[in-house]
Formats: C-alpha cells, structure tokens, sequence
C-alpha cells in the first residue's frame, strides 16, 4: 500500500443530513404524513424522527 492509498476516503455513503426547517412549512412525512423537521422544499425521502427510528429498528442488524 503507498501512501496515496491511505489518503483516500474510503466510506461511500454521505452521512449528512438534509438541512433542518428554520420554521413552518414542514414537509410531511412520507409514512403517516406528520410534519417532520426538514423543509418543505426539501427533495427525496422524508420522515418524521418516529417513522425514521422504527425504520432504523425495522433495518437494524439483529446480529
């Protein structure tokens, strides 16, 4: 391995956030269309904090 290889990144997935809401209007959540705390012009998948905990437990390894 030279050094060049330990420069590089090697986590794929981009683990920031979409931007939090400074205030109302609130996108819905996608699951049981409860407000979440992201925008609403915020594009993609959005979840209110309790739909995206019991996704995370839903996703989660059971090990």
């Amino acid at each position: 391995m030279s050094d060049d290889d330990s420069d590089r990144e090697y986590c794929l997935i981009d683990a920031t956030g979409p931007p939090g809401a400074e205030g109302p209007p609130y996108a819905e959540c996608v699951l049981c269309r409860k407000p979440t705390e992201y925008p609403e012009s915020y594009k993609g998948i959005t979840m209110c904090p309790v739909c995206e905990w019991q996704e995370a437990q839903r996703t989660a390894c059971s090990g």
